[in-house]
């Protein structure tokens, strides 16, 4: 009588299946468990084992007992393998007639993705059916880790008793998802858990009578995680978003939003993707807010699409219903004081020595501080190019063109034309360079009625020559201290540039404002930004850095420079409201840097004014990194007639598994916090809690407005709560490393 093949057991793990569908373990952040309480690797992973369809099964036995015809005995380190399943046990007995197995004594089993224990199993080959009865099991790789009862496999279902999950190891269970009977689909990827209930710290936190869960990474309709919240501007709020999957190319999420001061917001957010294009587009709408008595909301669509290799069309149009929104729905500082909203969209193209775009560009005002009018003009459209092209290793040519149509619904506008041809010579060696580059600005308009002066022309132009040498060397040395080589650099650098003065004042001023003088304002061509204004020089910027880099890794430790441009005539091009320039020269700008460990570095700016005696601008950062995720940040910020801060953050380790967290954005000129953060989080390597309290400016007037954030992460399952990792990030610098 033939005797028929033995199948390796069809392992299916229906409680691992669903914990795993939002495991977080490889995620940045998480620290590993211990594993010395969970599962061993029974045997090294084979990356290079072939597919299990059509595989055979390989047995190995110490001993065979085929003395019944029916009955196949299999004993002493009985082994199954087929491609990367792997199952061994002490003995196995097989009947022919009914197909039915079992073994006695422990099971173990492991593949690709996970291992388990069993204090035996039994099956039906004819019924596609197998139990396993005390099951361990843990993921490979994973912290994901459980137990069951019982574990009955029949064809592509699976059902659990007495199942758990967590990411914790088994003798320290901070959490753990348990249900009494979970049944799994594997043909659907669904499964659903009867009396299911999380654990934390021991405590049920949530239980649910009947849930339905994915198994697989197949997007499924349903709900993600909630968002909590308080603060005193708009309440308590709570945000339940709906996931639903629509077609394989395209999703959307529904995002409803309470606010207890205001009402019921809805929100939502739409994605498709496709072969060449991509984008989503989102909204937000309040029904007359019940502080504001008027409906409020937001619209963005974003869109990415490619033509060919060359061309791809961009968009990104931002509307929303009034100037308050962002103050009384922003969540940070930086969004709470947006005041323009920017709607751009355009067709790009680009290639070897070449660039060129069609764009369109719109402002809407979104402070009540700015006035209608006030905001910068629309670009319908600009048309921009840009072309070079080497003939030699010291000639290149090039030029720079852009054409625009200024409109405004409050102001007239007008058209402009900027042209930029140049020629620029690169010569060069290991250790120096020198390019002279001449260039020919012209610049042409054609303007509204009442742009044009009395007896004025309303086709103005300007046209001129800029030259500019940029020119500089590198030097090195090798030196020793304190037993270690290093090796220093000085590298000087001279910038001349000289353009004639012309007359700009009666040329409109659609773009152009002064640029921020900087270390990279010692080697500009022109100290506005926009092309309405080319500004005069005849000048030169001498400046000098220096390097200090250790000679074994490249790390840089010591950065110092010092610069100052050198008026030789008086500059004459200005625009209103900008501040007056010297007869002299610039300001004196100081950077430097400072890293003398990878766990410590400082940074300086400083400008000072010769002619008035007094600095211009003054900044300094600090960061100290030390244990296991301990940061602190100190930064000074000062700018003349602007601004003058103080900004300290930390995150401090107090014990292995607790950090304090805080952040204090004060303002000395207006003698007001503008942001006060303060909280504890304690992690460990499966659970995280957050409590933070938050007082910051949220309005234009200065109105300051408290925030409230609690926040629970379960490494496995997601979290709940208020989400702080954006919050933090943004506060406090290398939170997150």
């Amino acid at each position: 009588m033939r005797r028929p093949a033995l199948r390796l057991l069809p392992l299916c793990l229906a409680m691992a299946c669903a914990a795993r569908a939002e495991d977080t373990a490889a995620l940045p952040g998480w620290e590993r468990c211990p594993a010395a309480s969970t599962l061993p690797l029974y045997r090294p992973l084979d990356a290079a084992a072939p597919k299990r369809e059509g595989a055979s099964t390989d047995i190995s036995a110490e001993h065979l007992d085929v003395s019944k015809q029916d009955v196949t005995v299999l004993t002493g380190k009985v082994e199954l393998q087929r491609a990367d399943q792997w199952l061994g046990t002490d003995k196995l007995t097989f009947e022919h007639d009914t197909e039915r197995f079992a073994t006695e004594g422990p099971v173990t089993y492991q593949d690709r993705s996970l291992r388990l224990l069993a204090e035996k199993a039994e099956g039906d080959q004819k019924a596609d059916e197998l139990r396993l009865r005390g099951v361990q099991y843990q993921f490979n790789g994973e912290a994901g880790n459980g137990r069951a009862d019982d574990v009955l496999l029949r064809g592509q279902e699976g059902t659990l008793s007495g199942g758990t999950y967590s990411t914790c190891p088994p003798d320290q269970r901070q959490w753990e998802f348990a249900a009494s009977r979970i049944v799994v689909d594997q043909e659907t990827g669904m499964g659903t858990a009867r009396n299911a209930t999380l654990r934390v710290g021991g405590v049920p936190l949530l239980w649910l009578p009947w849930i339905a869960f994915p198994t697989d990474d197949r997007r499924r309709t349903g709900l993600l995680a909630p968002t909590l919240g308080y603060d005193d501007r708009n309440g308590f709020e709570y945000e339940q978003p709906i996931y639903l999957n629509l077609a394989p190319n395209y999703d959307a999420t529904l995002q409803p939003r309470w606010l207890a001061e205001r009402g019921l917001m809805l929100g939502g957010e739409f994605r498709y993707l496709g072969r060449r294009r991509a984008g989503t587009l989102e909204a937000t709408w309040l029904p007359s807010d019940d502080l504001a008595n008027r409906d409020r909301g937001l619209a963005r669509w974003r869109h990415f699409e490619t033509f060919s290799p060359h061309w791809y069309f961009s968009a990104d149009l931002n509307h929303v219903s009034d100037d308050q929104y962002f103050a009384d729905f922003g969540d940070s500082l930086a969004t709470a004081s947006i005041s323009l909203v920017e709607s751009a969209m355009g067709l790009y193209g680009r290639g070897l020595g070449w660039s060129a775009s069609l764009t369109a560009q719109d402002w809407q005002i979104a402070s009540p501080l700015l006035l209608p009018g006030s905001e910068p003009y629309r670009r319908l459209p600009t048309a921009r190019a840009q072309w070079t092209r080497p003939f030699a290793d010291w000639l290149e040519l090039g030029i720079d063109a852009e054409a625009v149509r200024f409109q405004s619904a409050e102001r007239d506008g007008g058209n402009r034309v900027d042209l930029r041809p140049y020629v620029r010579l690169p010569f060069g060696g290991a250790a120096w360079f020198a390019t002279p580059q001449l260039a020919w600005r012209y610049t042409a308009y054609s303007l509204d009625d009442s742009l044009v002066p009395p007896g004025g022309d309303d086709a103005p132009s300007r046209s001129l020559p800029v030259m500019s040498l940029d020119m500089g060397a590198f030097f090195e040395r090798g030196f020793e201290l304190g037993g270690g080589r290093y090796l220093q650099t000085l590298e000087p650098r001279l910038y001349y540039l000289n353009v004639p003065y012309r007359d700009q004042d009666d040329l409109p001023l659609f773009d152009t404002q002064p640029l921020t003088f900087s270390w990279p304002g010692l080697f500009r061509d022109n100290r506005f930004g926009g092309a309405d204004r080319q500004g005069d020089a005849d000048q030169v910027t001498l400046a000098l850095t220096s390097r200090v880099l250790d000679a074994g890794d490249g790390r840089e430790l010591l950065t110092v420079g010092l610069g100052r441009i050198h008026y030789f005539e008086a500059p004459r091009v200005t625009v209103p409201g900008a501040p007056p320039l010297s007869d002299d020269g610039s300001a004196w700008v100081a950077e430097a840097s400072l890293s003398l460990s990878p766990r410590w570095s400082l940074g300086l700016a400083q400008q000072w004014d010769p002619d008035s005696e007094r600095t211009t601008l003054s900044a300094i950062r600090s960061q100290w990194r030390f244990g296991e995720g301990g940061v602190v940040n100190a930064a000074y910020r000062y700018r003349a007639g602007l601004l003058e801060q103080t900004d300290v953050s930390f995150a401090l380790p107090i014990h292995r598994s607790w950090r304090l967290l805080g952040r204090w954005n004060y303002s000395l000129r207006d003698n007001q916090s503008l942001e006060a953060l303060a909280g504890v989080e304690w992690k460990s390597c499966c659970v995280a809690v957050r409590v933070l309290g938050r007082r910051y400016v949220r309005e234009f007037s200065g109105e300051q407005n408290t925030g409230i954030y609690l926040e629970l992460e379960l490494n496995g399952v997601g979290s709940f709560g208020r989400s702080t990792a954006r919050l933090l990030d943004d506060a406090i610098l290398d939170y997150s490393r």
